[in-house]
């Protein structure tokens, strides 16, 4: 494209369009100016397109993004969040996101626990390698009982404890679906490092003859958060793998769709966790039997999955993806496959 030539046909219409958005800044524009507004805004969002993908000049690319950011604005009008957003975002975008990456975190899940049992056994079965871990008196504090093991879940003030897990866990998860963009090797790391602590405790419990004791206190909160990291570490893969193959997209759409859609999961994990930090304060070193404790786990986690598979497979039947409406992305043009 011959840069020169393009602006000279259209720098009319730009200079046109700056002209009412100078106009509407001082009176009411007239249904005529309006609509020519809306179709200048729409003409120079293109010519903005075509320029930054064929001929980039940073001088003329940051004049027509201040016209057409300062048009969109007087199209659109300002746009406030509302209650709907809400509701639209817990009911529709956060399940169908989680539910779109389900090839992916429910393998993560799988390998993650497979991994977890290995470690577990491994560390059960060799006492050199419990002896590496610590020594013989302070495996006992940790596995006897009322030992630290058992007395962790209640070593604090319960809300105090909650806000403290919640905090951890929620780092946790948004570190996994950021960092997923380098390629998912960070994720791979935190992912070990939370299935390493989960196997040290199987297998020191499991070698002191009370792993129905440790399963009890793990599995109330544990199955909902675990089930919460490997939704983030999962989604932080799949987005690792985007910058290796976007797909049918340039890499740079696919980052910023998939992109935004991991961040808005780490809000709905947040307060995934937040339920299953207030079970860990609260449920967990409650004086309430083994099998009721595991009971209210295991409820907490069906309903998660339901709400997943149920509300989240609807929408994205219907073409949810979690990613913000199409109304408030940059507009692009099309591209050859």
């Amino acid at each position: 494209m011959d840069l020169d030539v393009f602006v000279s046909a259209h720098r009319a219409e730009w200079d046109r369009l700056d002209t009412l958005l100078r106009r509407r800044r001082r009176r009411r524009l007239t249904g005529t100016e309006a609509d020519e507004l809306v179709a200048l805004y729409q003409r120079t969002a293109t010519h903005l397109s075509l320029i930054q993908s064929s001929a980039p000049d940073p001088q003329l690319t940051g004049r027509l993004s201040q016209l057409v950011a300062a048009a969109r604005s007087a199209v659109t009008g300002t746009r406030r969040a509302s209650w709907r957003d809400v509701t639209r975002f817990l009911l529709e975008g956060f399940p169908a996101a989680v539910y779109r990456a389900r090839h992916w975190w429910v393998p993560t899940a799988l390998l993650s626990t497979v991994v977890a049992a290995l470690l577990g056994w491994w560390i059960g079965t060799h006492p050199e390698v419990q002896a590496a871990i610590a020594a013989p008196g302070e495996l006992r504090q940790l596995t006897r009982p009322g030992g630290e093991y058992e007395t962790y879940y209640s070593s604090h003030p319960a809300a105090a404890f909650a806000a403290q897990v919640w905090t951890n866990n929620a780092q946790a998860a948004a570190m996994c679906l950021v960092l997923g963009v380098f390629l998912g090797l960070p994720v791979l790391w935190i992912l070990f490092q939370n299935m390493l602590n989960l196997g040290v405790g199987i297998g020191l419990m499991s070698s002191a003859g009370r792993l129905d004791t440790f399963l009890g206190l793990v599995l109330p909160h544990g199955l909902l958060e675990l089930t919460a990291v490997f939704v983030a570490a999962g989604t932080g893969l799949r987005l690792g793998w985007t910058v290796i193959d976007p797909g049918p997209r340039s890499r740079r759409v696919a980052l910023a769709e998939e992109g935004r859609a991991a961040l808005g999961m780490a809000i709905g994990l947040a307060l995934v966790l937040f339920v299953s930090g207030a079970i860990e304060g609260f449920v967990t070193p409650s004086g309430l039997p083994t099998w009721a404790r595991t009971g209210i786990g295991i409820v907490a986690e069906l309903a998660f999955l339901a709400y997943v598979y149920v509300l989240g497979g609807r929408a994205a039947r219907a073409g949810g993806t979690g990613d913000v409406a199409p109304t408030e992305r940059s507009a692009t043009v099309p591209t050859a496959a």
